[in-house]
């Protein structure tokens, strides 16, 4: 039995010897005895919870759709989380924050705070990319309440002697502390019973030490909220697509690897930091279509590579006359060696004649005739997978699969086409079992189907998402369309990749050919996202169309299309210039932090983009049409942070010229000439 402090009656060594027997010594003591059983803090806290539900905790935020979906943050970045906490009476609650890897265990715990009208808030930083799931939970902390009285009664001149007895048996409640808090407790007892002061159980110390240590017997915990951890790339990064077919030299020659190889120093000259090829595998001959998409090919054109599948195989192989799966190697190596990483398109379909048409004939669907039926015109030349079929396990896995072996040859990114084809079950655990083996992929959604369908596919986890900013062309339509995107809750879940044109799609405002417009497209997609991308021959101002339609003439889906990377008139030193803007401001890195600046011009957009960390704050104004624009560029109230306090902007400095200009009268005077520049970005000076 512990030795009893002398000079203490028997209640109080009673009490001492309850404390002593939960903490043995100071050094250890991190047990609970209950019947000379010890029991880990962890089972405590679980039957807790299980006799819980004293408190509500509601309205928590981050949450998609009531934690059906998760919230997605890039690695290393904070994760804050506020919620409501309250239960009845005036005691006082404690709450924490708590989380860990889907995969895990063990929780990890963070102390909530509470901002008055019982809203709480807390935070956690998960550095690593995966799965996460977090919760909240409350408790009564019975020392702080009986502190808080002990506290208020003294200051009123009562008696507290029977309170400072109630305040030491709390104490021997108290169990699982660390050896530091354990300590804390032992000392603070013995205090209090050599001395009688019920100070030295009102000392901070032993406060902090009962706060984590004492009994929660009605703690609340509650439901898992999922939690998608990317890398930064997901947020932030300069596309270039292009078709490896056309990267010949030599007109009427069929590219290769090789000679995609030997574009990768000028596609990353120009600032680019992800490569994205069109389908590399072998494409059908039954139903392969000619040029500008015509019924029926002739002799030597390629086909669409959206047809994949020969008898020389499937989605797991390349295209014969691309190379072979060595000189791909040898371009993930290059791409590295140049800051590129490379991305692939995956589309869930097959040409007639695809192996597993032969192999797997349970995985179609056959018309009466015999014949396995094909997608609609234009794209009959393509064969929808049944992905409800009675081997729709089998079918499922095996795309995954595919998917599977490109990443283990060096794929880090997948363009997913096509979504439509699909079902969305089969996205959702597409994404979660990739995510799950690999939470380095990256995974683009780019369709652009209704907005809603867009909307879920972007809930169901990809890090992600094409957007309709190719058909967003006033004012109004972009500030409109980029207030939706960076408003709660889009934008905890939906990270637009904004593209200028693809090899499906050749806009309207970009087929006059006028270089202002292409230059002002681009500038606008690069700082408005953190994410944008260009389709190889954006730089050379290619914008020959199909009259009456969004599309190519000649398009190079359908034939081999080389070119003059070089030739006069290109804006690759435009584009260039822009990623490296992009690459020296962290403002420019991000979507959400998004505020549009009031200029009264309507062909004139202006916008602040702030980052925190570094601080970094950028101002972007971009003409909207071809003629030169005088616009007062208001700045009054625009503030940014300046060593930890906000400050009023105060001069604005020229990330093309160094120039810097003072804000006087509240905003600047600006003259934009479109041929010149259609776009004046400035970094914001305080």
């Amino acid at each position: 039995m512990p030795a009893v402090p002398k000079g203490t009656n028997d209640t109080q060594a009673a009490f001492y010897i309850g404390i002593k027997r939960r903490f043995p010594t100071r050094e250890t003591g991190s047990c609970f005895l209950v019947n000379g059983i010890t029991v880990n803090k962890t089972i405590q806290t679980v039957e807790s919870a299980a006799a819980g539900g004293a408190f509500l905790i509601e309205d928590i935020y981050p949450s998609i759709d009531g934690g059906r979906f998760a919230v997605k943050r890039i690695a290393g970045e904070r994760v804050d989380v506020w919620a409501d906490i309250y239960r009845d009476g005036h005691a006082v609650i404690g709450a924490a924050l708590i989380w860990r890897g889907e995969q895990d265990r063990e929780w990890r715990s963070e102390p909530m705070i509470h901002h008055g009208n019982d809203r709480w808030s807390g935070a956690f930083t998960p550095v690593e990319p995966g799965q996460y799931v977090y919760a909240i939970e409350a408790w009564t902390d019975e020392f702080a309440t009986w502190s808080r009285g002990v506290v208020r009664k003294r200051r009123a001149g009562a008696d507290v002697s029977l309170d400072a007895i109630e305040g030491a048996g709390l104490l021997t409640k108290a169990h699982g502390a660390r050896q530091d808090a354990a300590a804390v407790i032992v000392k603070q007892c013995e205090d209090y019973l050599q001395t009688g002061d019920v100070g030295s159980l009102l000392a901070a110390d032993l406060g902090a030490a009962m706060a984590e240590s004492q009994s929660r017997p009605d703690l609340t915990r509650s439901q898992n909220f999922p939690l998608i951890v990317d890398r930064d790339k997901a947020r932030f990064g300069a596309w270039y697509q292009m078709m490896p077919r056309s990267q010949s030299q030599s007109p009427g020659r069929h590219g290769t690897l090789r000679d995609c190889i030997a574009r990768v120093p000028d596609i990353a000259a120009m600032g680019f930091d992800v490569l994205y090829f069109t389908p590399i595998h072998p494409i059908g001959r039954t139903r392969r279509k000619g040029r500008n998409n015509a019924p029926m090919a002739t002799k030597g054109d390629p086909g669409s590579p959206y047809a994949i599948g020969t008898a020389e195989g499937g989605h797991d192989a390349l295209h014969p006359e691309l190379g072979t799966i060595e000189d791909f190697r040898a371009l993930v190596a290059t791409c590295l060696e140049y800051g590129l990483e490379l991305a692939l398109d995956f589309a869930v379909q097959c040409s007639p004649d695809h192996p597993w048409l032969t192999q797997h004939p349970e995985w179609f669907k056959w018309r009466p005739n015999r014949a396995v039926r094909t997608a609609d015109d234009p794209y009959s030349d393509i064969v929808i997978p049944d992905f409800a079929s009675v081997d729709r396990a089998g079918l499922w896995n095996a795309f995954r699969d595919a998917m599977l072996f490109w990443i283990d040859h060096g794929v880090t990114i997948f363009a997913i086409d096509n979504h439509d084809t699909a079902p969305l079950p089969f996205w959702e655990w597409l994404i979660s079992d990739i995510r799950r083996r690999h939470p380095e992929v990256i995974l683009f959604s780019k369709t652009f189907a209704r907005p809603k369908l867009m909307q879920g596919l972007a809930k169901l986890g990809f890090a992600q998402s094409f957007s309709y900013f190719p058909w967003r062309t006033a004012k109004w339509e972009l500030e409109q369309y980029l207030g939706e995107l960076t408003r709660y809750p889009e934008r905890d879940f939906y990270r637009a990749n904004l593209f200028v044109s693809t090899p499906d799609l050749l806009p309207y405002h970009l087929q006059g050919g006028e270089p202002w417009a292409f230059r002002s497209r681009v500038a606008l997609a690069a700082t408005l996202s953190g994410s944008y991308g260009i389709y190889s021959g954006f730089e050379l101002l290619e914008h020959d169309a199909i009259p009456g339609r969004e599309e190519y003439l000649d398009s190079e889906k359908y034939q081999i299309k080389p070119r003059d990377w070089d030739r006069p008139g290109n804006i690759k030193p435009y584009i260039a210039a822009l990623n490296r803007i992009r690459n020296d401001n962290a403002a420019l890195q991000q979507t959400e932090n998004l505020r549009f600046l009031g200029v009264e011009d309507g062909e004139t957009i202006a916008f602040a983009k702030e980052a925190a960390d570094p601080a970094n704050a950028v101002v972007a104004v971009i003409a909207l049409s071809g003629h030169v624009r005088e616009a007062w560029l208001p700045l009054g109230d625009l503030t940014i942070d300046a060593g930890g306090a906000r400050r009023h902007v105060t001069a604005l400095e020229n990330l093309i010229t160094g120039e810097q200009s003072r804000i006087e009268w509240g905003g600047i005077k600006l003259r934009i000439d479109p041929d010149r520049d259609p776009a004046l970005l400035f970094r914001c000076l305080a």
